[in-house]
């Protein structure tokens, strides 16, 4: 992959793409915050504006990114409040221009959720029960999993292979983690879960509030795994506070979909692979021009003493009881 995918991404680049599908775009071209992959609000000429998605060049095959398009499109079509992409008139989602795939989206607005509001939560919980009531008949068949090795060993394995983890902090980061995964595979293995389709990423920034509705958007990490994966960004505070949240958004989801309460054990497992992911995904994107601007605190000796220290305290968490659901 170049260093620079997305170099000749350029309004002009983005507004031809656009064009060659048959709209008349009045050209205003405005990049939305995405960095993954590279996403625009344009206006079309007497029509509502729409969104186009760049997908990042050799991230996804395409039978993973069809994939994700048929199941958002299926969950549409079952009134789920996720926002699928636009097919064309002969049921075309993914597009190609010069090198460049993408797929264009209806506009939505909205702003992220008061997640301090146990009704919001209550709603998500009934929207992420109708997800995992149809994400639960089949699992993906392409998209990868949410599991230790993509998330844990690989990301370990390549942060100790770059030159990112300053010297004198090698040590400790290559310890801990190995202590980590140790401990990791042991619930992994202990836990009884079913793997399903999920969301994969379902955070309060891919949730879109309205005052009559609310909109879970962006399925470009969709994967297999735990149900929990898919609740546990959704909590925080002190145990009880969480016990609260979580049992209010279980109470939603069980409208619609049964819970394995014994997938709890699983959520600062999940929280820790949350971690090593996100710190192995910056230092794979650090060659991307986009990423030293937007996260310029990275690849600093304060980030890694940091880092590994969210890690240490992930260490005394995984042995912590776990989460309810049950606020008594």
């Amino acid at each position: 992959m170049t260093d620079t995918p997305f170099e000749n991404l350029t309004p002009d680049f983005v507004i031809d793409a656009i064009e060659s599908h048959g709209y008349l775009s009045d050209l205003r071209v405005f990049p939305l915050n995405s960095y993954e992959n590279r996403v625009y609000q344009f206006g079309i000429e007497g029509g509502d504006p729409l969104i186009a998605k760049f997908y990042r060049p050799n991230r996804w095959s395409e039978a993973q990114i069809r994939e994700e398009h048929a199941f958002s499109l299926a969950l549409a079509e079952l009134e789920i409040p996720v926002i699928p992409p636009n097919s064309n008139a002969e049921g075309e989602t993914l597009f190609t221009y010069g090198e460049h795939r993408f797929s264009l989206y209806p506009r939505r607005g909205g702003q992220a959720p008061e997640l301090s509001d146990l009704d919001t939560l209550y709603r998500l919980g009934q929207c992420i029960g109708r997800i995992h009531n149809v994400g639960k008949i089949t699992p993906f068949v392409h998209r990868p999993a949410v599991d230790l090795q993509s998330y844990g060993i690989d990301s370990r394995t390549y942060l100790l292979k770059q030159e990112f983890i300053p010297k004198n902090l090698i040590e400790a980061y290559s310890s801990l983690t190995e202590h980590l995964i140790e401990k990791m595979q042991e619930i992994l293995t202990n836990a009884s879960y079913e793997s399903i389709r999920l969301h994969g990423d379902c955070h309060p920034g891919n949730i879109l509030e309205r005052p009559d509705s609310l909109y879970i958007v962006d399925l470009d990490d969709a994967r297999n795994g735990p149900a929990v994966q898919d609740i546990w960004m959704l909590i925080s505070g002190e145990a009880n506070q969480r016990n609260i949240q979580l049992e209010t958004i279980l109470e939603g989801y069980e409208e619609f979909c049964e819970f394995n309460y014994s997938e709890l054990v699983l959520i600062e497992t999940l929280r820790t692979l949350r971690l090593m992911h996100y710190a192995a995904w910056l230092a794979r994107r650090w060659h991307d021009p986009a990423f030293p601007l937007a996260f310029p605190w990275f690849n600093s000796e304060r980030y890694w003493s940091e880092h590994i220290q969210e890690l240490r305290e992930q260490m005394f968490a995984l042995d912590q009881p776990t989460l309810t659901g049950k606020s008594y």
